[in-house]
């Protein structure tokens, strides 16, 4: 049971649900309405598995930054090895591509392009900085169009929309966990914004791709695409994420950063979850 807990520590299960929810979302939208149980299902493990092999891959490259900023995960700890880690990784990769070689020879490229995509960011492009900030942000988005995609519906303005609102709230989490993970990285002589241009500017890229978040999530409401339930919802999520952001700019410790972090994806995850409530209403 302690090596179960540990697999599950390096997948960092919220992350791969979440991109699991975000295909299912994307599937919905695209619709207009509840998709049939097999593209769910399926749509749902396709996001979960390739998610999860990103993350424990990340993990297995990450190591000896992970050593510094983060000693109490899974491999730096020494629950996992790493000979595990990249049979794990292999697993589940399989299991994905497996998946979505069911629903066709074009979500299996697609969904072999998001998980090449990860892979050559955790092995070669995370020290970039923010070329590879979004390439990660990229990724994130391009579930919601793979949702799209599931049900035949790719070309959904809806669908690009929240794509988009995916991919600057990524890359915001992106630049932003650089900020705080800045001793770490200098291992790797990473060129995050943080250290190649200081903490400030960083922070105020941050807040830039926040406000651009705030922008794009009005865009379903002023194009009629959903109605004053949603409108309600994204104001809320809007004055919680402006929160958020104002106590980020005031975090002391890598731990404070790592706080509010989580609490923004934790408000996105509601959101996308209200949203697809909402959308089947």
């Amino acid at each position: 049971m302690d090596k179960v807990r540990a697999l599950a520590g390096l997948m960092k299960p919220e992350l791969p649900i979440f991109a699991g929810v975000c295909v299912i979302i994307g599937e919905a939208l695209a619709l207009g309405r509840i998709p049939d149980a097999f593209p769910v299902v399926i749509g749902f493990l396709i996001g979960l598995l390739i998610s999860a092999a990103e993350m424990v891959s990340n993990d297995y490259f990450d190591l000896e930054v992970d050593k510094v900023n983060h000693p109490e995960r899974p491999l730096p700890s020494g629950q996992v090895s790493s000979k595990e880690a990249i049979f794990f990784t292999a697993f589940l990769s399989a299991m994905g591509l497996l998946a979505s070689a069911l629903l066709g020879p074009l979500v299996l490229v697609f969904t072999a392009l998001i998980w090449a995509l990860g892979m050559l960011y955790n092995w070669k492009l995370k020290s970039t900085g923010l070329p590879g900030n979004m390439l990660v942000a990229l990724s994130v988005a391009m579930t919601f169009v793979l949702g799209g995609m599931i049900v035949d519906r790719s070309e959904s303005g809806l669908v690009w929309t929240f794509a988009l609102m995916a991919f600057v709230f990524d890359l915001a989490e992106e630049i932003s966990g650089g900020i705080r993970d800045a001793e770490g990285d200098g291992l790797i002589g990473s060129r995050s914004l943080a250290r190649v241009h200081g903490r400030t500017f960083a922070m105020y890229c941050v807040s830039f791709l926040f406000a651009i978040f705030i922008a794009a999530s009005a865009l379903p409401y002023i194009f009629g695409w959903l109605g004053s339930y949603y409108l309600v919802l994204i104001l809320t999520a809007d004055l919680i994420i402006t929160v958020l952001v104002a106590k980020l700019w005031k975090a002391k410790t890598p731990e404070e950063g790592r706080g509010v972090q989580r609490a923004l994806y934790l408000t996105l995850m509601f959101f996308i979850i209200m949203i697809l409530l909402i959308s089947l209403l």
